[in-house]
């Protein structure tokens, strides 16, 4: 299935997860409960695909969500029928962010760029930034606040940037330095924001988006 048109030479890749209580945002449950923690996931995600929906209004892109848990149906009945949808299948994060990137590319992509759904500082106006950069870059990322990214983009596939990391500890993002630099990439960062996996994280959220 090709998930990018190729009228589109732009696709963006949202990573999220169906919001089912007691398998989303797990390290949140014990102060939200395992229903809080899954609608902080759905909300959290309609925000992102919010940014999105705004950011295609500015630029052509083609938007594919790559989801875990749940299945197609509940995905087109939570985020709508106009989005394409694609299972992120076995593996662990790298696997699937390599695999997504390899069918963008595939599919007539020139640029490609994969987010997450966990930060609320991440907008329209970053996302064209992040497109943009891909003018004179050959790797775009988003540096979190927990040593991790939100964003990577790319012009061509390159498998060994999600190889041999430890996905989900505070060295993600220079472990990823690190191996674009021995392939003599040229990269460029955006503006570092937090994301919302942990407890005392949950601020953040509050302040963005309750006053």
């Amino acid at each position: 299935m090709l998930n990018f048109p190729a009228s589109s030479k732009q696709g963006l890749i949202i990573f999220t997860r169906y919001p089912e209580p007691g398998k989303t945002k797990t390290r949140l449950i014990p102060v939200l409960g395992s229903v809080g923690a899954a609608n902080l996931q759905r909300q959290m995600t309609e925000h992102t695909i919010l940014q999105v929906k705004e950011l295609q209004k500015v630029i052509d892109i083609s938007v594919a969500v790559w989801y875990s848990g749940g299945d197609l149906r509940l995905m087109q009945e939570w985020l709508g029928l106009d989005l394409v949808y694609q299972p992120q299948g076995e593996g662990d994060l790298g696997l699937r962010m390599g695999r997504s990137l390899l069918q963008a590319f595939q599919s007539g992509a020139q640029k490609a760029i994969i987010i997450g759904t966990d930060c609320p500082g991440l907008n329209a106006q970053i996302l064209a930034t992040a497109f943009d950069k891909l003018c004179t870059f050959d790797l775009v990322l988003g540096p979190a606040m927990d040593g991790g990214y939100y964003l990577i983009g790319l012009r061509q596939p390159i498998p060994e940037l999600f190889a041999n990391i430890e996905w989900g500890t505070a060295q993600v993002f220079q472990r990823t330095l690190e191996i674009a630099q021995k392939l003599n990439l040229s990269y460029v960062n955006l503006v570092p924001l937090a994301d919302i996996d942990r407890p005392e994280d949950l601020s953040i959220w509050e302040q963005a988006f309750m006053g």
